[in-house]
């Protein structure tokens, strides 16, 4: 397993990559909707280009620094999914829009005054709404209505579309649950945008999905765009929910075997500097592959501590390399600096976590 690898490390299988890749973009192609998936699964300029030449049409990036990353590797269509706040931070919006596209999502007039203030070409931007995660923007209907019209009066920025993002989705307990979250994200959004066409402004852009709720919501009538970003590589979060699979893992964290204290007790190579405390005290939050009697207990720093079960105290001897499969790849990836890819069964590149770290 890779013994010119050692561990901790983060393994990409880019087989898996392309083919989970391919898929998302035959989804959204089949509904006559468009794909920008969000990057900051990845953080990598190789995979936003793998992204982009199977058909999406631009990105999505949570922070500016993730998006100047992906700006000096040439990509020049760019979704902030974040409200921008703050002189230094308008300041490299202003320089990041003379070479590329950027549209900003936010939730309040006191961001779009802001971004009004940039000069130049309008700031497009989407008005993010509540349709269940309770994070960001108003519910649907009337309270979204009312922030548009606040916002769309505001000099110099333009009112393109809404967005939303189901993160509750991620609490469904069954598959016809997930439907009905995902139908309810679309439907939530296009009524609005009907009773904001009504009262005379014309909204565009109604952009949508997670990954688990990309593949059902992109069949929601006056959808435009779905920005699932997890969908790249998959963990367990998405294993649960059924919109994934081991198989279609395809970024894991493979580690070695340092001690046997007990019987029943395996300690890895890899805790939170790795694979991150998302997750936690979710049932198998982090996968053993290979190992289904070996059940993630808990993590610290730099150990993952499994408990085996009954029958199988003899497996897992010091010195066995394991692949862990995360709760969360997206947290789990901005642990690297770089990942091993590999192609065939074989490391064929390594590829430089670029935006790491990029949280401003």
């Amino acid at each position: 397993m890779y013994p010119e690898i050692d561990t901790p490390a983060l393994v990409i299988d880019l087989d898996v990559v392309r083919a989970n890749v391919s898929e998302m973009a035959k989804a959204a192609a089949s509904n006559g909707v468009r794909l920008r998936p969000h990057i900051k699964t990845h953080k990598m300029p190789e995979l936003a280009r793998m992204q982009l030449d199977a058909g999406a049409t631009g990105i999505t990036c949570a922070k500016l620094g993730e998006a100047e990353v992906m700006a000096d590797a040439g990509i020049d269509d760019i979704l902030l999914a974040f409200p921008i706040w703050g002189e230094p931070k308008l300041r490299r919006l202003a320089a990041l829009r003379e070479r590329a596209r950027v549209r900003v999502s936010l939730d309040s007039p006191e961001v779009a005054e802001g971004l009004g203030r940039l000069g130049g070409p309008p700031v497009e931007v989407l008005v993010e709404v509540d349709t269940g995660q309770h994070r960001l923007g108003r519910p649907p209907g009337r309270p979204t209505a009312d922030l548009v019209a606040e916002i769309a009066a505001i000099p110099g920025v333009e009112v393109v579309g809404l967005l939303t993002l189901a993160g509750h989705a991620y609490h469904s307990r069954t598959a016809e649950e997930l439907a009905e979250t995902s139908r309810r994200e679309g439907a939530d959004l296009v009524a609005t945008a009907e009773l904001c066409a009504r009262e005379g402004i014309a909204l565009r852009e109604i952009s949508v999905g997670s990954t688990p709720t990309a593949r059902h919501v992109a069949g929601v009538a006056g959808v435009t765009e779905i920005r699932p970003g997890t969908y790249v590589f998959n963990d367990t979060a998405m294993i649960r929910l059924g919109v994934a699979n081991e198989r279609t893992a395809g970024a894991r964290v493979h580690s070695t075997v340092i001690a046997r204290p007990t019987p029943e007790r395996v300690v890895f190579d890899a805790g939170t500097k790795c694979l991150t405390s998302d997750g936690t005290g979710t049932p198998d939050w982090i996968r053993v592959v290979g190992h289904p009697y070996a059940h993630m207990d808990f993590l610290n720093e730099e150990h993952g501590v499994a408990l085996l079960e009954p029958g199988h105290h003899d497996a897992l001897p010091v010195g066995t390399r394991v692949q862990l499969i995360p709760g969360h790849a997206c947290s789990a990836v901005n642990m690297f600096d770089s990942a091993y890819g590999v192609e065939g069964g074989r490391v064929t590149t390594e590829l430089r976590v670029a935006a790491r770290g990029a949280v401003r």
